[in-house]
């Protein structure tokens, strides 16, 4: 994947997770865990996304 495809899925990723959170409030628990493993995932993609462009596509 390049640069560009892992910023858009770490966007992506975040959004969903924060939507999740949102929703979940205090009354799912579990729902609000996996809302915060979504948006760090998100993170991490948008972290890989950004290291690939400073790298030139090339990891």
């Amino acid at each position: 994947m390049g640069e560009l495809t892992d910023k858009a899925k770490g966007l992506a990723n975040e959004a969903i997770g924060n939507v999740k959170q949102a929703v979940a409030g205090k009354d799912n628990p579990g729902l609000d865990a996996e809302g915060k493993a979504q948006e760090r995932k998100g993170e991490a993609q948008q972290l890989k996304g950004g290291v690939k462009g400073a790298l030139g596509d090339k990891i």
